[in-house]
């Protein structure tokens, strides 16, 4: 996804008025909590200054499969 920087301001405005909603361009989105919001402005951060996005993996075991 491409991000601009109208997308992060609003972003970063609205977390840090401890909103979960925020709106702009005519789109509005809300989030689940501030930690949400804080983790894709961290990605939008990274895309805007032309770094790769950090992949999580979580290696996983089961048993008795």
């Amino acid at each position: 996804m491409a991000f601009k920087q109208s997308d992060r301001d609003a972003l970063a405005l609205a977390i840090a008025s401890g909103a979960t909603s925020v709106s702009y361009e005519g789109k509005s989105v809300t989030y689940r909590s501030l930690e949400e919001m804080r983790q894709i402005l961290t990605l939008m951060d990274e895309e805007l200054n032309g770094k790769k996005p950090r992949r999580r993996i979580s290696p996983r075991s089961f048993k008795n499969l």
